[in-house]
């Protein structure tokens, strides 16, 4: 299983940290051992004083797929849910600033909470779902689908004509404007159309 991850998906975001809007999608990996499930806390790590939140829509491949249309790219999606992309932003920066991967920063353990994954015939249009995420009972982001530069079928699209997506592979979509720190004591709650998909505490 691999994780699939698509930065600088919402223009705003883009722009609260300074990047420009990317001409194509900007894709990124996380290892298997980012996952983190089942509302289990997220263990603040060492080695970092900057995680930032970043809550996604989050979509799980139902059969492998490779140089997928985006007619069809639905048939291979099997659950949505959501997920936090955490962030090292302070291991970003300075990779950022020497031109380097951000591995590290996007990768380390428990960096991909996900949630329990919905079926698709709940939510016939994709290109509307809204979510939100609460820090602490305090909405910190709100985002919808509608505002992706690039929608799930185009992304499969594009992503299948480089790298084949398996049978359990996640796909995070991107985070809208909002995102900041977390600190040890800090519980997130994850709404999907205003169901909850996840709450779990920082330590």
């Amino acid at each position: 299983m691999k994780i699939i991850c698509v930065g600088r998906n919402y223009a705003a975001h883009a722009a609260e940290l300074g990047n420009e809007v990317p001409t194509s999608p900007v894709i990124f990996f996380k290892p298997d051992t980012a996952v983190l499930r089942n509302n289990q806390p997220f263990f603040y790590p060492e080695y970092s004083e900057d995680i930032h939140y970043e809550c996604e829509i989050v979509y799980r491949i139902g059969k492998e797929g490779k140089y997928v249309q985006r007619e069809f790219a639905r048939n291979y999606l099997d659950g949505v849910g959501l997920g936090i992309d955490f962030t090292a932003r302070d291991l970003q920066n300075v990779a950022k600033s020497g031109g380097l991967p951000w591995t590290l920063a996007k990768g380390f353990n428990d960096s991909a909470p996900v949630s329990n994954f919905e079926p698709l015939e709940n939510y016939p249009d994709l290109s509307q779902l809204k979510f939100e995420l609460k820090v602490n009972q305090e909405t910190r982001q709100q985002g919808d689908a509608s505002l992706m530069l690039w929608p799930i079928e185009p992304l499969i699209e594009y992503i299948t004509r480089f790298i084949t997506l398996k049978k359990g592979d996640l796909v995070f979509t991107g985070t809208p404007a909002g995102v900041g720190p977390v600190h040890k004591g800090d519980r997130l709650q994850g709404y999907l159309e205003g169901k909850e998909m996840f709450h779990f505490l920082v330590k």
